[in-house]
């Protein structure tokens, strides 16, 4: 840690559950526009609300069929993974992933993710090892470790062998992307 100066907040980390409620958000201005029936909005918002996994293109993707707009955020982040080197790819961030919803509360104390059934987070991508990687609740933070898979586990573009998990960070499973929230 830098002790040469006051500590600082960074801003651009977002909240637990800051993705889900911007679905939420979304579905509920749908459905109040008429586009959404009553049972396809509670069915919609119910998966948001308690899914582990959640895509957002199958949750909102049918309610708008506009174009992404490029923010200077996302222009920054395209310009500085090209100048490391890293292969983030910023069109694939914008709402394309999927969501890893945690409890960043401990209700969940541990999550196995890969394609075999005895997973508690399951994939069908053959990327994916069946035992791909383990989460574990502890202080208040998730952390990740790679359980040895053979198509290694990135976080924001980077392969890593154990990392802790921050909301809005991007996780790769193989060539699975995932959206922490």
């Amino acid at each position: 840690m830098d002790t040469q100066g006051a500590p600082r907040e960074n801003r651009l980390v977002a909240r637990p559950g800051a993705f889900r409620t911007k679905l939420a958000r979304t579905l509920n201005a749908a459905y109040a526009g008429g586009l959404l029936s009553e049972e396809t909005f509670e069915h919609r918002v119910d998966q948001v609300l308690t899914a582990r996994l959640i895509d957002p293109l199958r949750m909102i993707g049918d309610l708008n069929g506009r174009a992404s707009i490029r923010t200077p955020a996302t222009e920054l982040l395209k310009a500085a993974a090209s100048y490391i080197g890293l292969s983030i790819d910023p069109d694939r961030m914008e709402g394309r992933p999927v969501l890893l919803a945690l409890d960043w509360n401990g209700g969940n104390q541990e999550l196995l993710l890969g394609r075999s059934r005895s997973c508690d987070v399951t994939f069908s991508n053959l990327n994916v090892s069946r035992r791909h990687a383990r989460l574990v609740f502890r202080d208040g933070s998730w952390i990740l470790r790679d359980l040895d898979s053979t198509n290694g586990t990135f976080v924001n573009g980077v392969r890593v062998h154990r990392c802790e998990l921050r909301p809005g960070d991007w996780l790769e499973l193989g060539d699975e992307p995932l959206r922490v929230d």
